[in-house]
């Protein structure tokens, strides 16, 4: 069994290229409290960064420099940083991917990983918050800030770590954990894998890799878990409640305070991993009523001037779109008004379709320009979102669709039409909660 005390790392030094992020700012975290020397750059601002400044840790922004890496430290990055970032060659051969990083923090612990096409953050943050509540205090690392922790790492004193990982650069492979949950396989990284079987022969090698696999009960996900005991779950009969839901699991009533079905089977799976970690049952499901959900998962952000509810979600698929919708029709809004920014060319071409069948089940539609991220629009001409738009639009049944590229032309329209009962939702992974928190900002006003 791995150590379950932490390791003394007072004698390194790590700098973190792109600290800023969710995945990379919580190892940072988790680093320092570990007595690590801690440093760091990104490009601009992030939410991430406060919680790093708080242990001490003052990011450099703005663009990438060798001058930022301090002498002698080793350099973690992630895929999306090139090799000929100038902080990458100043590690002189001494760096390290990320998920070489999270899997030596494993190592140190009983390890419980999630991974899956959508819902990873959330059931993470699931286990993290039951554990937590059944006295076991985790050490976590997961891809999004807990509301119940106020952070998106920490380094507990029990015998577990849960994290978060992540099959879009097949960085998962790196980890050899002794739980693995498998919440579902879609294709959603066109660029890394260039059919579903590849994505489907990455997790099954990944749960391969565990002594327990868990494992949403569906056929196919099933097929893809060889560990030598696999475990289903599942949430059948769950019920959808305002802004919660209610579901059955293992012969005891769990209630939720995080809406949509979806999150019903999140929890479904939290719990089954949180029993095989050693917590009491009923102790379990009472402690997961008290789970806010993670922030950009459903985050009510308050009202417009007008009185509509805004709400944020990290949504950018159109399975996690279509959830995200019916999640927020539990609201009973008076209409709901959906507002999507795409994310990724690759995506956007390969699923144009399918988010604007997603997107036409809200009563309105605006669509954004597509939020780059790692990808070059050059290398993509002719990709935008308003091929989302007009499969929006072919499928609302005459309900409005509007093509806004820009956010101040969404909120020039938001502004004039939002009113009071409308629930307002912005989805995406990139920064469309800017856009969203914006619109509160000037009911704060």
């Amino acid at each position: 069994m791995p150590d379950a005390s932490p390791a003394d790392w007072s004698g390194r030094r790590l700098h973190f290229v792109g600290i800023g992020g969710a995945g990379m700012s919580g190892l940072a975290l988790i680093a320092r409290s570990l007595g690590a020397a801690v440093s760091g750059s990104d490009r601009a601002e992030s939410s991430y960064l406060e919680g790093l400044r708080a242990v001490g840790i003052e990011p450099a922004l703005g663009p990438h420099d060798a001058e930022h890496v301090p002498p002698g430290a080793e350099v973690v990055y992630s895929t999306a940083v090139p090799e000929d970032n100038p902080e990458r060659r100043a590690a002189a051969g001494c760096e390290l991917h990320r998920a070489e990083l999270l899997a030596e923090l494993a190592r140190l612990k009983r390890c419980i990983a999630v991974t899956g096409t959508h819902g990873k953050t959330t059931t993470t943050g699931m286990i993290v918050h039951v554990l937590r509540g059944v006295g076991l205090d985790p050490a976590y690392a997961v891809g999004g800030e807990l509301r119940g922790t106020g952070a998106n790492a920490g380094w507990g004193s029990g015998d577990w770590i849960v994290v978060e990982v992540d099959e879009s650069d097949r960085s998962l492979l790196k980890l050899d954990p002794e739980i693995a949950l498998l919440t579902n396989a879609e294709l959603d990284h066109h660029t890394t894998y260039r059919s579903r079987l590849e994505l489907e022969e990455t997790f099954r090698e990944f749960m391969g890799r565990a002594r327990i696999d868990v494992v949403w009960e569906r056929p196919k996900l099933r097929a893809l878990c060889t560990a030598p005991e696999v475990i289903g779950y599942d949430a059948a009969g769950a019920v959808a409640e305002p802004a919660g839901a209610r579901l059955w699991w293992r012969g005891l009533e769990v209630a939720l305070a995080v809406p949509g079905l979806h999150n019903a089977v999140n929890a479904a799976g939290a719990l089954t991993a949180c029993a095989l970690a050693g917590a009491d049952p009923a102790a379990a499901a009472a402690a997961i009523a008290g789970f806010g959900g993670a922030k950009r998962r459903m985050e009510r952000l308050g009202e417009t001037p007008a009185g509509a509810t805004v709400i944020d979600d990290y949504a950018h698929h159109p399975t996690e779109v279509a959830a995200a919708i019916a999640a927020a029709r539990t609201l009973a809004a008076r209409r709901l008004v959906a507002v999507f920014q795409p994310h990724l060319f690759s995506r956007t071409r390969a699923l144009a379709r399918e988010f604007g069948v997603a997107l036409a089940r809200a009563d309105a539609v605006v669509v954004l320009d597509v939020y780059a991220a790692r990808e070059r629009a050059e290398d993509h001409a002719g990709v935008s979102g308003r091929a989302i738009a007009a499969a929006a639009a072919d499928a609302a049944g005459g309900r409005p669709v509007a093509w806004l590229p820009t956010f101040a032309q969404a909120r020039a329209l938001l502004e004039a039409t939002l009113r009071t009962g409308d629930v307002c939702l912005t989805m995406g992974a990139g920064n469309v909660d800017s856009l969203a928190r914006s619109l509160v900002a000037a009911g704060d006003a």
